[in-house]
């Protein structure tokens, strides 16, 4: 690889699909976040469904960047009858099959780094598995929901919140993110050198 070729990383966006208890510009906010991580030269993942994700990847694609949605069917055609969930807008979708928890699952040990906006349980989930796996994670203060809750859950009962990024604004964020992946995978480089 070249010094002027960027190594992509795989960022999750992981929010709620139904979005009615979340910030006042959630559809703005989370588009924003779609298009930093695209601006940034990486590639999003989601886990193809509507609201929060859906949103992130279509700032992802105004943005002319790639994403990647875990659906949690088996077939295009289970994605679209039973779970009722977009095609538009995804680049590749990957039919996990597993339902909600097991595309959560598949879906957050694929990434590099999770980044929460607003969310619900299964945001709750994602988050959980993410700090569970020690990925990057970072959380969307002000989004409202799990976003905003996820700072005194840790703090009261868990020993990783040291190691989640908070932020309000989506372009630092995603700049802090690509920064600590960046970080860890240098670390991991020496000590494979060593």
């Amino acid at each position: 690889m070249s010094k002027k070729e960027k190594i992509k990383y795989n960022i999750v966006v992981s929010g709620a699909a139904q979005v009615g208890h979340c910030c006042e510009n959630i559809e703005e906010i989370s588009k924003e976040v779609g298009r930093q991580i695209a601006k940034e030269g990486h590639t999003l993942v989601t886990g193809a469904t509507t609201g929060v994700p859906y949103f992130a990847a279509v700032g992802c694609n105004e943005a002319g960047g790639f994403n990647i949605g875990f659906s949690p069917a088996s077939t295009e055609k289970q994605h679209i009858k039973s779970y009722r969930l977009p095609l538009d807008h995804f680049n590749i979708m990957v039919y996990t099959g597993g339902d909600y928890v097991g595309r959560d699952v598949t879906m957050t040990k694929s990434a590099d780094a999770v980044i929460i906006v607003c969310g619900r349980t299964g945001t709750l989930h994602e988050f959980t598995v993410a700090v569970e796996t020690q990925k990057v994670i970072a959380v969307l203060e002000g989004t409202g929901g799990m976003a905003d809750k996820i700072r005194v859950i840790i703090e009261s009962y868990c020993k990783a919140s040291n190691k989640i990024i908070y932020e309000r604004d989506p372009k630092r964020l995603v700049k802090r993110v690509v920064q600590e992946i960046e970080k860890r995978k240098n670390k991991n480089s020496k000590i494979l050198k060593d």
